[in-house]
């Protein structure tokens, strides 16, 4: 035997022994993975049982989803709910072979091998199959720091093996159409789009079965670089890969060259709906629910102050929605979870209500207040302590700003992690890239983090909730301009002094005591013995002074010398109980002061008290949800109401008479009609605070009552004259133009032809005597104002 055979030979036999010895590690790595010997696989109950990680969804009242609660935007679609178009797009662009591979494509990833590795070609494609990319994202995301290059590209290695056993074992378990579901119910689309429902609700508004063509093209581009080709940032980019992608799909025969050459010609046109806590209907309700529902039991710890925690207290005793996860639990004994459960949550909300209610305030103020606001601060020279009043110092200024600064989580994590306070000043002046809002849109910008808290001091924002009375049932509700910059609930989270919306309850204490609206009281000043000096409250005006006047007459000019021979007369004490009768739970001092609304409610309390007038004397507590049900359509629990009965309804309808005539000619209401031409019958009470720092509105009509505040966040910030400051300029235009909305919306049961009942036997003569033939004379041209 020759060497040169010899060398062959033994060329041959190493050959061979490496081909052997590399299929056989390659076989025993395969071994050591499936037998789990090199670290647990992923399991499939997450695939399998979708049902268990569920998101939970808030549902209106007239069947729509307001938002939903989960870990990921995502919910659950079966295979024969997905449009045909977008299973043919995906085929087409990422795995053509999917029906005939058993998980791997060896074509596919030979393909790769010499192409993208070998060559260096980086736009030869992928060697993943459908099956692949699933078990890929079975697998969490890996965090580990590696100390070379060499680990990280072992365990890389091993993890694409493992993935490799994870999708034969997928294609084994289940069929084709089983493993496409899945993986378009796993993949991430962008914008927190987690799942082809969501994904087709956030960009399009539509459900997965009603996608088109183009529409589908474009989600599948979005699938491996949803950054990359998100088509709101890079529209031209994600124009350029949609087609990419509908080239494939004619390549393919999905579609016809003509089809091609007219779908690749349509924009990009989106109906983009982001499904996450901070867009769509209702984004502080949404938030004050989730919050309500998982709360914890409180504990005196967790609370700087001891009013909060004794607030959280009862509310844990005495609200059933309170906590509710925690007080219950699930047939395996565990507390139900919002965001994996998929509890169906069942509001009160009204979403047209709820769409109607926003855009009122969104009108109201970006159109009109804000930019009045802005004026009024350039008129008045607020240059040294803008936007703060003007009586401010400029320690008083900073120290505002420095409070500020110190609520920040931000602030927080740097004081806790022993950063200095120099170079947390410095910190928060440093200018950085930042998204401000504005009522025209969103603002791109640079501005340091003190700044961008100056910005924001100077918005008035506003809360508004609207209550069916009788039911409790609340129908719409506003915590703000935008959940995203302004966090801070106004409605249920926030109390503010009420102003004169707290004069119907020092009114209704007269009623229940026996007066008539027609009873006539001296229009004097009154004093009180505060400690060892003398107070009294001023009027705004001097109209009628020293003479005898209506309780009627009081109310709708809202009179302070009325209101104090009230309290004169039937004691702050008596006040301040018939106020806690009516609902209120807010600590309310008896002291003359009181007559001035001094007091801090809440929208949510004021909405409630309100309520007891409308539904004849019957205070019923304002409600949020009707029942909670399982994924399965289970009820788990229903809520009803709280009521009392705290006036009589003779009280209550005399009540809703006084109030009327506060939107009548003469009235602080009054405009409500001429402006809005709202001739449906209603009433309601407006409210101005000291310096004009809060504006209030309380509306009543027969099916409907609301409320709303509107101020800044520091009472330092607002209009320098009380015509522009008062409620009725800030806060009445939102009832306004809700209610002009709800009325022109004939689906809705709420009517012009509404009207409020007097009881059984009621015969109380209410045609008051009102003053001179003059003064009934500017009534009247008042009145003609209306036709």
């Amino acid at each position: 035997m020759t060497n040169t055979s010899k060398r062959r030979k033994k060329f041959l036999l190493y050959f061979w022994l490496l081909i052997v010895s590399g299929i056989v590690s390659v076989g025993l790595l395969f071994l050591l993975i499936a037998t789990n010997s090199l670290g647990e696989l992923p399991g499939f109950d997450e695939l399998e049982n979708p049902e268990n990680n569920l998101a939970s969804e808030i549902i209106s009242e007239d069947g729509e989803i307001l938002g939903n609660y989960s870990y990921e935007s995502g919910s659950h679609v079966d295979f024969s709910e997905i449009s045909p178009n977008m299973i043919n797009a995906l085929l087409a662009a990422e795995d053509i072979r999917f029906k005939e591979h058993s998980g791997i494509d060896g074509r596919g990833t030979l393909r790769v091998l010499f192409k993208t590795i070998l060559q260096g070609n980086r736009s030869a494609g992928g060697g993943s199959t459908i099956t692949q990319q699933l078990a890929k994202n079975l697998f969490g995301r890996d965090t580990t720091v590696y100390k070379n290059k060499v680990s990280k590209v072992a365990n890389l290695a091993l993890t694409k093996f493992k993935e490799w056993v994870t999708a034969v074992r997928l294609e084994r378990n289940y069929t084709k159409d089983e493993i496409m579901a899945m993986y378009l119910n796993k993949v991430a689309f962008g914008n927190n789009a987690y799942g082809i429902r969501s994904a087709a609700k956030t960009y399009y508004n539509t459900s997965t079965d009603d996608l088109k063509i183009e529409e589908a093209a474009m989600l599948v581009g979005l699938i491996n670089a949803p950054s990359r080709y998100n088509p709101r940032r890079n529209e031209e980019r994600a124009f350029n890969k949609r087609n990419q992608v509908l080239s494939q799909m004619k390549k393919y025969n999905f579609i016809t060259k003509s089809e091609y050459d007219s779908i690749s010609q349509i924009p990009i046109i989106l109906d983009f709906k982001k499904q996450d806590h901070n867009y769509g209907l209702g984004t502080y309700f949404r938030e004050y629910i989730r919050t309500s529902i998982s709360a914890s039991e409180p504990k005196r710890k967790h609370y700087t102050y001891e009013s909060q925690y004794l607030e959280a207290k009862e509310r844990w005793d005495n609200d059933p929605l309170y906590g509710w996860v925690h007080k219950h639990k699930k047939p395996n004994g565990d507390s139900y979870n919002i965001y994996t459960d998929g509890l169906k949550i069942h509001t009160t909300i009204n979403a047209k209500m709820q769409q109607y209610a926003e855009e009122a305030v969104k009108e109201h103020l970006g159109n009109t207040i804000q930019p009045d606001l802005e004026a009024d601060f350039k008129l008045r020279q607020l240059k040294k302590g803008y936007p703060f009043s003007e009586d401010l110092t400029n320690e008083e200024v900073e120290n505002i700003i420095t409070l500020a600064i110190k609520r920040t989580e931000q602030y927080r994590i740097m004081r806790n992690s022993g950063i200095s306070m120099k170079e947390i000043r410095e910190w928060f002046n440093t200018p950085r890239k930042a998204n401000l809002f504005s009522w025209k849109g969103p603002i791109d910008t640079v501005i340091s983090q003190r700044d961008s808290i100056l910005y924001y001091k100077k918005f008035l924002r506003a809360g508004f909730m609207a209550m069916e009375p009788g039911t409790g049932y609340v129908k719409a509700y506003v915590g703000g301009n935008d959940i995203k910059a302004f966090q801070f609930d106004a409605v249920t989270q926030q109390k503010r002094q009420v102003g004169s919306t707290i004069k119907p309850f020092l009114y209704t204490l007269a009623m229940e005591e026996g007066k008539s609206p027609c009873d006539k009281v001296p229009n004097v000043n009154y004093s009180f013995l505060v400690g060892d000096k003398r107070w009294s409250p001023k009027n705004s005006d001097s109209r009628k002074a020293g003479e005898m006047v209506t309780l009627q007459w009081g109310l709708a000019t809202s009179n302070n010398n009325i209101s104090a021979w009230i309290v004169n007369e039937y004691t702050p004490g008596a006040v301040v109980n018939m106020i806690h009768r009516m609902g209120i739970k807010s600590f309310v001092p008896a002291v003359p002061s009181i007559v001035l609304g001094t007091a801090d409610f809440s929208v949510h309390e004021m909405v409630g008290a309100y309520g007891t007038f409308v539904s004849k004397g019957i205070y019923t507590e304002p409600i949020f949800v009707t029942r909670i049900e399982d994924k399965s359509g289970n009820i788990l629990d229903s809520f009803e109401p709280k009521q009392s009965e705290p006036i009589s309804e003779e009280t209550a309808y005399l009540m809703i008479k006084l109030l009327q005539n506060v939107a009548k000619p003469g009235g602080t209401a009054f405009r409500l009609r001429f402006k809005y031409n709202l001739h449906n019958e209603m009433g309601g009470k407006t409210g101005t605070t000291q310096n004009h720092s809060d504006g209030w509105f309380m509306g009543v009509t027969p099916k409907l009552v609301g409320g709303i505040w509107v101020g800044a966040e520091d009472r330092s910030v607002h209009f320098g004259n009380i015509s522009q400051g008062q409620g009725a300029n800030l806060a009445l235009p939102i009832w306004g133009l809700f209610l002009q909305k709800v009325y022109a919306d004939t689906d809705l049961d709420v009517n012009y032809g509404d009207r409020f009942t007097a009881p059984l036997n009621f015969n109380y003569d209410l045609e008051c005597d009102e003053g001179t033939e003059a003064e009934q004379k500017i009534i009247e041209e008042e009145e003609n104002l209306l036709d």
